[in-house]
């Protein structure tokens, strides 16, 4: 019974037949005041409250359940698209230059022999391979837009209310348990409501207010807390790349002092590593 409620998209109370179908297509949706009353003693469960007895009511439609699995594989494509371009313009052209010096079964001889041509080969087209740089600093760039663009984009998907939900979840685990309000619980309801109106047997419209229990937003909350942090450690380190590349690109002394400082770690790591001539640094 309980892998079928969990397994269970929307489960509504009578009639059943046509009332899940309804919901499922109209969405459901929770009173925002009702978060704020005590389960169990005002409400049955937070956000489901008696709206035509509550008078006037804030209502948050619960309209995205219907399509986080779609969203989420919109999501990926769209992180897979900077990679995916790149390597339709590289073309495999990095891994032919390297002539496998990355395997160690290499004997030393052949070792020589690549890294000469290798450099022989930087050295005689020095200056014609910038263009690929630059490509892939557009890519780097594209991925910054793209995690940002994403955090605009659940935050439409959720209302408004991803933006700070990383940060609403932690201090909602830092109040006063009397005087809180979980976010998870407020953005991913478990439990929400759904209006149905269908003919009475004397001609009338009758009102139903369903309950309806939506067992896929107990995972729901789970996968968005955890993109809230990624996407916001993706933020900060895709940043302080970009900026890397723009210091080394308008920089021509901190490019030189960075070959320094990894020609002097290289040294270091060879003569730690003595035992092993054959280290490669890079």
């Amino acid at each position: 019974n309980l892998c079928l409620l969990f397994f269970t998209i929307c489960q509504c109370d009578i009639p059943e037949d046509v009332l899940n179908t309804y919901c499922w297509i109209h969405s459901t949706y929770t009173v925002v005041d009702a978060f704020m009353k005590k389960q169990g003693q005002e409400v049955p469960f937070p956000g489901v409250d008696n709206s035509q007895r509550s008078g006037a009511l804030t209502i948050r439609h619960t309209k995205y359940y219907q399509w986080v699995a779609f969203t989420l594989f919109f999501q990926a494509i769209l992180f897979y698209t900077p990679r995916w371009l790149w390597k339709s313009w590289e073309g495999g052209k990095i891994h032919a230059l390297m002539m496998d010096l990355d395997i160690g079964i290499c004997s030393e001889i052949e070792k020589k022999q690549k890294k000469k041509l290798l450099l022989d080969y930087l050295w005689d087209n020095l200056r014609y391979h910038n263009w690929w740089a630059y490509r892939y600093y557009i890519c780097e760039l594209l991925s910054l837009i793209n995690v940002i663009g994403q955090m605009f984009l659940m935050n439409r998907f959720f209302d408004g209310e991803f933006m700070t939900f990383g940060l609403d979840v932690i201090a909602h685990m830092e109040a006063d348990q009397e005087d809180r309000m979980d976010p998870m619980i407020y953005i991913f309801p478990r439990m929400t409501k759904c209006t149905f109106y269908k003919y009475g047997v004397s001609g009338e419209v009758e009102r139903h207010d369903a309950i309806c229990i939506l067992p896929l937003n107990v995972v729901n909350e789970k996968i968005y807390i955890f993109l809230w942090f990624w996407f916001i450690i993706l933020t900060i380190l895709t940043t302080l790349t970009i900026f890397y590349r723009i210091i080394i690109i308008f920089s021509p002394r901190m490019r030189v002092y960075l070959l320094r400082l990894r020609f002097r770690y290289c040294i270091w790591l060879f003569q730690v590593n003595w035992e092993r001539p054959s280290l490669i640094c890079t």
